[in-house]
This record gives C-alpha cells, sequence and structure tokens, in this order.
C-alpha cells in the first residue's frame, strides 16, 4: 500500500514529546487520570483558569478605531488564542508531534499579557524600568500558572508539567542562566521541544492573516494597497478572483487569506521536516542539541512574512488613529501604576500581602496585567477624572 500524503510528514517517533517521564512531572505529585493524558489535564487547567477567561476582554491589535465604540468582529486576545491552538494542533499532527501539549502550549502561550495589547505591555515595562524591574509576558505567564491561579487546595498554582512551563518560557525566546537564574530548572541550555518551537510560528502565522482581516474590515487598510504592496496577498487574491469573478469583495478577501494561511502552515510543516532530515535529528535530545531551532518557515516564504509584516507595521500598527489609541493606552497604564504605588491601600488585599516578598512596584504591575481593557479603564476614570 503507497504511503499517504499526511503519513509523509511524520517525523521519527521519538522526537515528539512522550506522554511520560521527566517532562510529564509536576512540582506536586498527583495520580495519574484514569482516561486523561498529562497533557490534556494541563490544557484543560488552561482553559479553566480566570486568567485564560480574561483574554476575552484584551485587546490583541485593537478593539476601536480612535473616538470609535470598541467592534464586535475584531480579534480579542482570546479570540486570538483559540486561532493559535488550531494551527498549532494542525502542525502538530501533521509531523506526529504530542499534539495535546502543542495545543496547551498555544492556548496558555498569551495568558501573561496585560490590558491594551502590545501598547499596554511597552508602558508597563517602561514604568517598571523606572524601578529597576522589567516586564516580561512569558515570565509573567510563568508566575501566573505556578502562583496565581488559586483553584485547588492542595496547591498554588495550576500544577501544569515540567514539559508545559518550559514551554511557557522558551516558545518565543531564549534565556540565559546568567541573567535569569531563577529559571535553572527549563534547560536555559537546550533547545525547546519541536512543540513549543512551532508555537511562535503559529502566532505569527496566525495575527499576520488575522490583522489583514481585521485591517482591511475597519477599512484603515484597502484591497488596492495591500494589493500593490504585499506580493504573498496579490498572488491569493488574483488567484481568487480569477476563479471566482462574480464572488463579494469580502469573500474573496476571506478566501485568499485563507489560502495564504494554509500556504504558510505547509511551508512550515514542509520546512520542519527538512531541517529535520538535515540534521538528522531522530530523537528530542537531537532536538534539543540543534544549533538552531528547527520550527522555522523556508527562506523563501520567511522574506514574504517578512514584508507583509513590515506593511502592517507601517500601515496598521502605526497608523494615525492606531498611534492615538497605542498613546492612549500608554497614558492609562501608566498613570494607574503610579496611583496604586502611591497608594498601596487602593490594591486588593490579596496583592497587599504580596508587598513584603514581591516588593511594591512588582506587586502593583502583577495587579495591572492581570487586568481587562475594560477594569483598567473603569479604574483610570475613578481615579483620574478629566
Amino acid at each position: 500500500m503507497s504511503e499517504s500524503p499526511l503519513q509523509s510528514f511524520l517525523l521519527p517517533q521519538h522526537i515528539a514529546v512522550q506522554g511520560e517521564g521527566e517532562l510529564t512531572s509536576r512540582p506536586h505529585s498527583e495520580p495519574d487520570h484514569p482516561y486523561r493524558s498529562s497533557f490534556a489535564r494541563d490544557r484543560a487547567r488552561i482553559l479553566h483558569a480566570r486568567s485564560f477567561r480574561r483574554l476575552a476582554g484584551k485587546t490583541q491589535v485593537f478593539s476601536r478605531i480612535a473616538g470609535d465604540i470598541p467592534g464586535d468582529h475584531f480579534r480579542s486576545r482570546l479570540t486570538h488564542t483559540l486561532e493559535v491552538a488550531q494551527i498549532s494542533r494542525t502542525i502538530a499532527s501533521a509531523l506526529g508531534l504530542n499534539a495535546e501539549l502543542a495545543e496547551a502550549l498555544a492556548l496558555a502561550h498569551d495568558i501573561g499579557h496585560p490590558p491594551f495589547g502590545h501598547a499596554g505591555e511597552k508602558a508597563l515595562d517602561e514604568a517598571l524600568r523606572e524601578h529597576g524591574l522589567s516586564f516580561d509576558h512569558n515570565l509573567h505567564a510563568l508566575r501566573i500558572v505556578t502562583w496565581f491561579e488559586e483553584r485547588y487546595p492542595a496547591f498554588r498554582g495550576l500544577n501544569l508539567t515540567l514539559a508545559m512551563r518550559e514551554g511557557i518560557v522558551k516558545h518565543s525566546r531564549d534565556y540565559t542562566a546568567a541573567s535569569h537564574p531563577e529559571l535553572a530548572d527549563y534547560f536555559l541550555d537546550l533547545r525547546p521541544p519541536l512543540e513549543a518551537q512551532l508555537i511562535d510560528i503559529a502566532d505569527e502565522i496566525a495575527y499576520l492573516t488575522a490583522d489583514f482581516d481585521d485591517g482591511l474590515d475597519s477599512a484603515i487598510l484597502t484591497i488596492d494597497d495591500v494589493c500593490n504592496h504585499v506580493p504573498l496577498f496579490r498572488h491569493f487574491h488574483n488567484e481568487v478572483r480569477s476563479e471566482f469573478p462574480s464572488a463579494p469583495a469580502k469573500q474573496v478577501v476571506y478566501e485568499s487569506l485563507n489560502r495564504i494561511l494554509n500556504a504558510l502552515v505547509t511551508d512550515l510543516i514542509e520546512e520542519v521536516h527538512h531541517r529535520v532530515d538535515v540534521t538528522g535529528a531522530t530523537t528530542l535530545d537531537d532536538i534539543r542539541r540543534a544549533p538552531d531551532r528547527l520550527a522555522m518557515l523556508s527562506p523563501a516564504m520567511e522574506a514574504e512574512r517578512a514584508t507583509a509584516k513590515l506593511y502592517l507595521y507601517a500601515n496598521f500598527y502605526n497608523s494615525p488613529g492606531m498611534e492615538e489609541e497605542h498613546d492612549r493606552a500608554s497614558r492609562v497604564v501608566k498613570e494607574i501604576f503610579s496611583i496604586l504605588t502611591a497608594n498601596p491601600s487602593l490594591l486588593p488585599p490579596d496583592h497587599q500581602l504580596q508587598i513584603p516578598t514581591e516588593g511594591l512596584a512588582r506587586t502593583v504591575a502583577d495587579y495591572i496585567a492581570g487586568m481587562t481593557d475594560s477594569y483598567i479603564d473603569q479604574l483610570w476614570l475613578r481615579h483620574c477624572p478629566r
């Protein structure tokens, strides 16, 4: 019997994170579940976490154009996360990796983000740097799953597996033991497993296609301008328009973006397979000791992605209306930070208890990072009347 197309993508079996061993260990020992794997339990714990639910109220790129009411159809941090999870599971399944781990990591990859998207994160980091500290959403996510979530009487945090905690820390960047000794348990001298590596690219794929959708839907971007400056979009838009000449313009855009997403995912799957073959990797240890990360797009597709992303930065993320929203977000975050550091009694009692061990500035940042857009807006209106 001939090999199916799907089987041709499968990587050597021992490259995937297996369901037993060190990577499934938890900080607090628990008996095995009768019918769920360790990573299925991790996935469920993320889905049921309060920090995950709050993503519904946090900005992905924007929720409104300056001066307008919030839009119901633009991505939130939660809907973006669900799209990343779907893409990640698809890629992991096609490669024969641990799809449950990949999906769980995707669901957790943004839970450390503060309100107002990257503008809010930048503002919170700048506020902390005045106190000799910094804000990193990956490291904050680790604090959430190991401490802030309180659902179980036997332990603080979610008691996730080592594979999950390592992936939360390392999916998008590498840390050194010299600068982050507190992360020594997470194999800082080794690459993360492929399940973690692919999350970063799945994230890029998800928001690239989604941001063109939201940008066009908001009318900040126009189809003609995108076609003129983004070859990847132009190729598929022309293809779809030729194939469906009578289709409404929005449907042509949706189908074009669907084909772009499929092209990026297919390229990633093929490139991972190619890089694994070239390196001769047959085990997880081989992946960990590879000179570079192996979950990457091909050079040609990466060039296409980079061109598209540069266009989005110039014409969408940093467009005049968006800049006004970013400035407002920065002002709100910094003013609330100043108010709370000057008046710690305004913090909830459980956060006040953290001040002696975490310090006032970090405690305030932790509180702000957990807020939704609407909550911090209400707090700002209450304490910063205009």
